[in-house]
C-alpha cells in the first residue's frame, strides 16, 4: 500500500493479483487491465494464460 512496484514476469501467476498488469508486444503495449479484465477481453494474454495453466495442471 502506498507505493508502486513494478514487476517483469513470464509466468502470469506472478503478477495475477496485481491490479494493473501491461501486457507488452514486440515492443508496444498492446493490453491493458487487472488478471480479470484481461482474460474476459480473449486476447494474447488470455491467451498466454491459457496456456500457462495448461502447464500446471499437466505438470501435476
Amino acid at each position: 500500500r502506498g507505493r508502486t512496484s513494478l514487476i517483469i514476469a513470464h509466468r502470469l501467476s506472478t503478477i495475477r493479483g496485481a491490479h494493473r498488469i501491461l501486457l507488452i508486444k514486440n515492443g508496444q503495449l498492446t493490453e491493458e487491465g487487472s488478471h480479470d479484465e484481461l482474460v474476459k477481453k480473449k486476447g494474447d494474454y488470455a491467451d498466454l494464460w491459457s496456456v500457462q495453466a495448461g502447464e500446471r495442471i499437466s505438470a501435476a
